[in-house]
């Protein structure tokens, strides 16, 4: 049975931006595989104003453009026999996690692998598009956008996250330093560069701040982790070294028992306060990423009205949302400012 209750009508609360950012999560990652050169392009074409990218890295210290270090669910690493011996059991941020690992390849056999869609099953579509590409590096990803910036005669962000920070510093292999080596060899190392700095880690994000000027966004999660920065006390130690927030979208617009989404918390109030700015992640146009008064029908894959959502994030005061379907939001986005 189809949910007919709506999200109410409620007054707009003001960004700390004019106009709030719309952002390519992975690239447009609910049209092709995650984190290609073509999702990212596919975004820009889209017209997000940035596209997200996270970061690992390979034995030799080259950063690449993965959600996590571990290959299995987004290349076809099993079907290289060659590599085989190399499938192990780690613990990664306090999670045992078992397959095959970035830190354990140099980037030219990274570059044997080709990409392949996490969610097959949800996204049929993309799944064709499965080998066609390989992994990307940081610095093919800044090219891609510098080129593609200039054929649109428009400046196109990048918000770069850190994956796995403390663990990589661990195996002597530290994200920072080849990143900032990167940026610096683009001339994105400057105050006005579209580049922002995120991760989950607050160690990172204080070490990075010391080193450059680009704006430094704290992520939140919701769960107990991260639940005593959400505080007006815990954002005033995030506003010590960050420039912003990244809070998923159920830490802006929490559900009810049922699944529904309503009036907004204070989170965004309470960050810009303090000029933090909010970007929140990650809206997906399936219903089963979408809260229960914003679903159509009984498919969880089918999409709902995943431009309510964003409406909602917005009403709500943030000043950018994260999406893996860009035109949605973007059609939202300007609907709101007519």
């Amino acid at each position: 049975m189809t949910v007919t209750w709506q999200v109410p009508v409620r007054d707009r609360i003001p960004s700390l931006v004019v106009t709030p950012a719309i952002v390519g999560h992975r690239g447009a990652s609910g049209h092709r595989p995650e984190h290609t050169l073509e999702a990212y392009r596919t975004a820009i074409r889209m017209g997000v104003d940035d596209i997200e990218i996270d970061l690992v890295s390979t034995r030799d210290g080259v950063l690449v453009a993965r959600h996590e270090s571990e290959l299995s669910g987004t290349t076809d690493v099993t079907d290289h026999l060659e590599f085989a011996s190399r499938r192990d059991t780690r613990c990664i941020d306090g999670h045992k996690v078992t397959g095959w690992f970035t830190e354990d390849f140099t980037l030219a056999e990274l570059k044997a692998l080709t990409a392949r869609e996490r969610m097959p099953a949800t996204r049929p579509g993309n799944a064709t598009h499965n080998g066609t590409e390989g992994i990307a590096t940081l610095t093919e990803v800044l090219a891609m956008v510098h080129a593609e910036s200039m054929r649109r005669g428009r400046s196109v962000g990048v918000m770069i996250e850190l994956k796995h920070a403390a663990y990589f510093d661990s195996i002597g292999l530290p994200l920072d330093d080849p990143l900032l080596a990167a940026l610096h060899r683009h001339d994105l190392d400057r105050p006005w560069a579209r580049i922002s700095l995120m991760s989950f880690e607050t160690d990172i994000l204080r070490r990075l701040a010391l080193r450059t000027k680009l704006p430094i966004i704290q992520l939140l999660d919701v769960g107990e982790s991260h639940a005593a920065l959400c505080t007006p006390e815990g954002l005033a130690r995030i506003d010590e070294y960050a420039d912003g927030i990244g809070p998923h979208k159920g830490l802006v617009l929490p559900r009810d028992e049922r699944g529904a989404i309503g009036e907004p918390s204070s989170l965004v109030r309470d960050a810009h306060r303090l000029w933090l700015t909010v970007h929140v992640w990650t809206v997906r146009a399936e219903n089963r990423f979408l809260p229960t008064n914003l679903r159509h029908g009984e498919s969880p894959d089918a999409h709902g009205d995943m431009a309510g959502e964003v409406r909602a994030l917005l009403d709500a005061g943030a000043d950018g949302v994260i999406t893996d379907h860009p035109e949605l939001a973007v059609a939202a986005a300007r609907e709101l400012d007519t």
